[in-house]
């Protein structure tokens, strides 16, 4: 693939999965396979499911690894069988290592969405189609004649189109000698249930602060408060990542600062917040800034029922969610706000509304949603 064009399975800013050869956290996973290859209860196909951006990807490449790195089967050589493996460690030295981080391993098929260079500007695919599923049918016939073990990786089994999904159906229904189907998907509701039925399933929790920054760390990204990263991604390394590179924690931080006002809203505060979001150039900001908005909420209405939070997301976050939502009753209406406002920003984006609008807006029902809240708190 040209560096010019994007994968599509590459976090911006972080090393692509393959270029990832070890794997933090997830030893339940990563035990469980190895103990399926050791005791030859291999199943063709498997599902790798989590949160998005919390390593599935990099164990599915992994697992690939370690497959292609292992013979197919015991030639009965002058020593015996070798001891079974321990770990799914393949040295980065290892040929197989070095012919996968450069997409030139024969015994690897990539399925992702492809690169359209039929529409005008040309741009990723926004689903995987049946197209790219048949070229498993040459991959396959073309590479039979060694009797090796072949690996696909999916990334991501979600974002299969219908026909895509059913074309992978019919493989996992009738998969090929020696073949390993690993399906990356971040909402396996979304699939099929007779895929879902036909994979055994590898899942993937969040990971811990102190395995966020050490995978942040890994990735090669600044981390100055992994507790509040984690907080925020939800034990996502791939989320924690788009924040550090759009300074999602900053940002966090003047939504914070802005709502400790509340219930008298600094609107020229308010109206500058809008105002930054506003230009071609600031479309990642807004779009952050309407996630980071909608995370504020659920952790705000969350306090009301479980108490503040115990990890700080911003300086002074803990006080601000008891003081505004103190009980159940607020954390009702606090739910009912961001729901409510959800809708909205998801209409507001598919109109193309006027972000500095929508923000303001956003800002201003907050804050009416604020204000009864606290006389009701203060004639208590």
């Amino acid at each position: 693939m040209s560096d010019d064009i994007p994968e599509a399975d590459r976090v911006e800013g972080a090393p692509h999965p393959r270029e990832t050869l070890a794997l933090l956290g997830h030893d339940n996973a990563q035990a469980a396979f190895l103990d399926a290859f050791n005791t030859g209860r291999m199943h063709h196909g498997w599902l790798i499911t989590g949160p998005r951006g919390v390593g599935k990807a990099t164990l599915a490449w992994r697992i690939a690894r370690f497959l292609l790195a292992q013979p197919a089967k015991d030639d009965g050589g002058l020593f015996g069988a070798p001891p079974p493996p321990d770990s799914l460690d393949i040295g980065e030295d290892h040929p197989v290592a070095h012919r996968m981080a450069a997409l030139s391993e024969p015994g690897l098929f990539l399925l992702r969405r492809a690169w359209d260079d039929s529409k005008k500007p040309a741009r990723l695919k926004t689903v995987i189609t049946v197209d790219e599923v048949r070229k498993l049918k040459g991959f396959f016939s073309l590479s039979a004649t060694d009797g090796g073990r072949r690996v696909v990786i999916v990334d991501a089994a979600d974002e299969m189109n219908v026909n895509a999904a059913n074309a992978l159906l019919k493989l996992l229904e009738e998969p090929p000698e020696n073949a390993t189907l690993l399906l990356i998907s971040h909402q396996p509701s979304r699939l099929l249930p007779t895929i879902r039925s036909r994979c055994r399933e590898l899942r993937l929790g969040t990971l811990s602060p102190d395995q966020m920054a050490d995978a942040m760390q890994a990735a090669g990204a600044d981390v100055t408060d992994a507790a509040a990263l984690a907080e925020l991604s939800g034990g996502s390394v791939g989320e924690a990542i788009r924040l550090t590179n759009l300074g999602g924690l900053t940002l966090y931080s003047e939504i914070v600062a802005l709502f400790s006002s509340l219930p008298r809203l600094d609107r020229p505060r308010a109206l500058k917040l809008a105002e930054s979001a506003v230009g071609k150039a600031n479309e990642p900001r807004f779009d952050l800034l309407l996630r980071l908005f909608d995370l504020f909420l659920s952790r705000l209405a969350r306090a009301g029922v479980l108490g503040p939070p115990a990890h700080e997301a911003a300086p002074g976050e803990a006080a601000l969610m008891a003081r505004l939502c103190p009980d159940a009753y607020a954390a009702r209406a606090w739910a009912e706000t961001g729901e409510k406002l959800g809708a909205r920003a998801r209409h507001g984006k598919a109109v193309n509304l006027d972000p500095a609008s929508l923000i303001l807006d956003m800002v201003l029902r907050i804050d009416e949603t604020a204000a009864p809240l606290a006389a009701r708190q203060a004639s208590a």
